[in-house]
């Protein structure tokens, strides 16, 4: 080889080592504060994202988590959050989700314009472990879940917290605060309940009682109006099935079909759609009843889909969280196949038996020890029947939005509410909040 070129190429490669070297260092000279602790956590495994424009950093996250917490030589799993900054010294609103997530401002940290924290419960989503076992999806498993998460992230936060979760979720940071009650400064619980069992009675004597007299004779006659009317409206459930990739081999067809019927009391008012005046009546074309039931029954809650896809849910409802049945009394001249009980749930290959003592505990504690907690619940919604009590014990707040359903936040309450709201969430977490 000539040596002039050799050493031409010796020099023209030291100087892109040198000029590689100076563009790396300028590119970690502009990574944030963040990013660079980020980085330095070797249980964290990150990618940067375009989040709400609230945020000038976003971020998916997966953190490494043992499968069974109290297991030394446990496996572990990757379990997804999603972390969206605005300062360090801010507070964090940690959300708690009971599912799955995805990636969306939520409304305390629009109130308070703060960092957060969305945290995908095991199970669900992407963070189910594998090998795949049943055994360890319970309270207690996904509260060491939060609990580390969060103390993982106080390393790099200076602000104040406050834990939240809707629905599964209202119930997950209730649960967790159980276990690791001083993990936060307050608790934002949205429409989460503390059912006593697989089929809470409570629920039953909600639907006897919601609203008016007149609302719910609507309801009941709309049930038997698609009951009633079985020739008619099982071939649409039918057909409507073939149109749209729906099985029932997990229910039956027809025991689908008179479950989705039962549901819609629930449904109905869960969702929130208090005008009653729109449930169409015997004088509506089929088409009219049939969609309106669509909408508001459980032609896809009993389908194979959403069973399977809702399985990590049903475990926990049937092992210790709860759930509620369906009062058949009312139809039993209709009904062929339903008997109120919602055991097909259940996953395939899994014998459960219910145990109440979880729940005897949360709300024993809840009534006598959950300090500094907000209580978001909606009038109307069936699960605020199973809603948690308070007796005096604490400084928490109840607040029940007249007429409210499943969808009830604090933008729902009046204006005297949202100030109470607000009092205590100044008081608690030391900010001021924009009126």
């Amino acid at each position: 080889m000539n040596l002039k070129f050799a050493s031409r190429c010796k020099l023209i490669f030291a100087l892109f080592i040198s000029l590689s070297t100076l563009v790396f260092a300028q590119g970690n000279n502009n990574e944030s504060e963040l990013y660079k602790w980020l980085s330095s956590k070797s249980e964290l495994s990150f990618q940067k994202i375009e989040g709400d424009t609230l945020f000038p950093e976003s971020y998916e996250i997966f953190v490494e988590q043992p499968v069974d917490h109290f297991n030394p030589q446990s496996k572990n799993f990757k379990q997804k959050i999603y972390l969206s900054h605005i300062d360090k010294d801010k507070p964090m609103v940690v959300e708690l989700d009971g599912y799955g997530i995805r990636n969306r401002p939520n409304e305390l940290s629009r109130l308070l314009k703060c960092n957060q924290l969305l945290v995908e419960h095991r199970y669900y989503g992407e963070s189910v472990p594998e090998p795949f076992s049943w055994e360890y999806l319970d309270i207690r498993q996904s509260a060491e879940d939060h609990h580390r998460i969060i103390q993982i992230f106080k390393e790099f936060y200076n602000g104040k917290w406050l834990s939240t979760g809707i629905s599964k979720g209202g119930s997950t940071v209730i649960f967790h605060r159980r276990y690791f009650s001083d993990d936060v400064n307050a608790t934002v619980a949205y429409v989460g309940p503390i059912a006593r069992s697989i089929d809470d009675q409570r629920v039953y004597e909600h639907l006897k009682n919601v609203s008016t007299p007149e609302c719910r004779q609507k309801v009941y006659d709309f049930q038997l109006q698609i009951l009633k009317n079985r020739d008619k409206y099982y071939p649409m459930f039918l057909s409507n099935a073939e149109e749209n990739d729906l099985t029932y081999n997990i229910v039956g067809e027809e025991k689908a079909f008179e479950y989705s019927i039962l549901e819609y009391s629930f449904a109905y008012w869960q969702l929130g759609w208090d005008d009653c005046s729109k449930i169409p009546d015997s004088t509506s074309t089929d088409e009219k009843i049939f969609d309106h039931f669509l909408t508001n029954g459980g032609t896809e809650y009993f389908s194979d889909k959403d069973i399977t896809g809702f399985y990590p849910f049903f475990y926990q409802a049937y092992k210790d969280y709860g759930y509620y049945a369906y009062d058949t009394e009312p139809f039993k001249e209709y009904l062929k196949y339903a008997d109120g009980h919602t055991e097909f749930f259940i996953p395939e290959g899994v014998t459960l038996t219910f145990n109440p003592e979880p729940m005897k505990d949360m709300n024993d504690w809840v009534e006598n020890e959950g300090n500094n907690f907000i209580f978001i619940y909606g009038e109307n919604d069936p699960w605020t029947a199973a809603g948690v009590s308070l007796t005096g014990k604490t400084n928490s707040l109840k607040m029940v939005h007249p007429n409210g359903s499943h969808r009830t936040r604090i933008r729902s309450f009046s204006d005297e509410d949202k100030e109470l709201i607000y009092s205590k969430l100044e008081e608690w977490l030391c900010v001021e909040i924009s009126r």
